[in-house]
C-alpha cells in the first residue's frame, strides 16, 4: 500500500471499529479523501426498523459534505469476511455524486486492499448531475 492508502485504509479501518451493527454484525469502515486531500471517514449504522440504517459509504460522504467539500479523489471501503466487499448500488450512486469516472476506489479486508475500481468500472454509464444540467 502507498502512504496515502495506508492513510485512508488507517480511518476505514477505525471508523469500521465503531460501527453500529447489532443486526447483521458486518462491520464497515470506508474513507474518502477529497482533491483537496482532507481524509472523511464513516461506519455502518443499522436500526431496528432495517431500512433507516445507514451504509459506512454514504457516513463518509455526510461528513465530507458537511465540511463544505463537494470532489471524491480516492475512496476506501473495509469489512470483514472471505469475500470482495464492494460498495451497494446506492452507495455506488452517491459516490458517482461527488466523483470522476476514474476515481480509484479499493475495497479491503482486515488484511488490506483485495481489490481496486474506477468508479466507472463499478457504475458503467452511471447517471450523474451533469445529465440534469443538459450535459
Amino acid at each position: 500500500m502507498t502512504p496515502a492508502q495506508q492513510e485512508l485504509f488507517d480511518a476505514a479501518q477505525a471508523a469500521q471499529a465503531r460501527a453500529y451493527a447489532p443486526y447483521s454484525h458486518f462491520h464497515v469502515g470506508a474513507a474518502v479523501r477529497t482533491r483537496s486531500g482532507k481524509v472523511f471517514a464513516g461506519c455502518n449504522i443499522e436500526n431496528a426498523a432495517y431500512p433507516q440504517g445507514t451504509c459506512a459509504e454514504a457516513s463518509a460522504i455526510a461528513m465530507m459534505v458537511s465540511a463544505g467539500e463537494r470532489e471524491i479523489a480516492e475512496v476506501l471501503t473495509i469489512c470483514d469476511g472471505e469475500l470482495v466487499g464492494t460498495c451497494c448500488g446506492g452507495c455506488r450512486q452517491r459516490i458517482r455524486e461527488f466523483a470522476k469516472p476514474d476515481t480509484m476506489i479499493y475495497n479491503c479486508g482486515p488484511d488490506g486492499i483485495r481489490a481496486t475500481f474506477t468508479m466507472d468500472e463499478l457504475l458503467p454509464l452511471g447517471f450523474g448531475p451533469e445529465h440534469l444540467l443538459g450535459g
